[in-house]
């Protein structure tokens, strides 16, 4: 193509002006990528926190992850053996009672790792008695670190299906089918009621679906079972371990139906005829 020689003038003009053009973008991209890193940073529980925060994050009970990255740090300590972790103690029973879930399930695992623990052990007591069942759970894991068989029941609850009950009158509105595996929180059903209103339902803890007892669309009064739900592998493995210590004779039979089921998995079943094994050696 023929020209007047002014082209390039042209073309290097326009660079010129696009070069500094593209500073802010540049600028704003490195912002982005530092924001992210901070907020990475921040929020991740495997950064270590200084004494003064630890103490600092666990007052803050409006701001969870501040809390629970807490927590995660006075775990560590605790299974280092670090004496230092007494110092949160107090903090610790007072939120074993608090009425966030999350808060009250983490100390109950916690209070598992120091089975010296007087007051560890009054607060589990209660703790087992909890309305959650992933509470209960874990305090009666905890519990057997104290070797006190008190969350034996519970355990034994963990073998068989968990049974929810309709949250009030109305219409089952769900697509949930047997056989189907479910997380925490995880939405399982819908109850339309008479005036409109819906209430929701959702899974309290982790597990697969058992047996759907009212199907989408039937009729459904406050109370009346719904659906069941099997525990997940690693409850029913950390169940199985704890009644090996504190098990009976009585727990042999569902303690073997895992033995010799098809549907476990080989790390279950192995546990299983180990947990069998070592109450039988008991009652010798």
């Amino acid at each position: 193509m023929t020209g007047n020689g002014n082209h390039p003038e042209i073309k290097v003009t326009e660079v010129r002006r696009r070069v500094p053009g593209s500073k802010p973008i540049l600028f704003l991209a490195g912002l982005f990528v530092v924001a992210t890193c901070l907020a990475w940073y921040f929020s991740w529980f495997g950064r270590e926190l200084s004494d003064a925060d630890i103490s600092k994050y666990l007052a803050d009970e409006g701001n969870p992850r501040h809390v629970q990255h807490a927590l995660s740090q006075i775990q560590q300590r605790m299974e280092r053996g670090d004496p230092n972790a007494k110092h949160w103690y107090p903090q610790l029973i007072t939120l074993s009672g608090n009425p966030e879930t999350e808060f009250r399930l983490t100390v109950a695992w916690l209070m598992g790792f120091d089975n010296t623990s007087h007051e560890f052990h009054n607060a589990l007591l209660k703790l087992v008695h909890d309305e959650q069942p992933l509470v209960r759970r874990n305090a009666a894991l905890a519990l057997v670190t104290f070797n006190d068989n008190s969350g034996r029941e519970e355990l034994i609850a963990i073998l068989k299906p968990y049974v929810l009950k309709a949250p009030a009158d109305g219409v089952v509105a769900s697509s949930m089918r047997e056989g189907t595996n479910v997380g925490r929180r995880t939405p399982l059903a819908r109850i339309e009621q008479s005036d409109g209103t819906v209430v929701e339902l959702r899974s309290p803890l982790p597990g697969r679906v058992n047996q759907i007892f009212k199907s989408n669309g039937a009729q459904v009064t406050r109370d009346e079972d719904l659906l069941s739900l099997n525990s997940d592998e690693q409850s029913v493995w950390e169940a199985l371990r704890g009644l090996a210590i504190i098990g009976t004779n009585d727990d042999l039979p569902i303690i073997e139906s895992y033995a010799n089921s098809n549907d476990a998995s080989a790390r279950v079943k192995e546990q299983a005829s180990l947990t069998a094994k070592a109450i039988r050696q008991k009652s010798v």
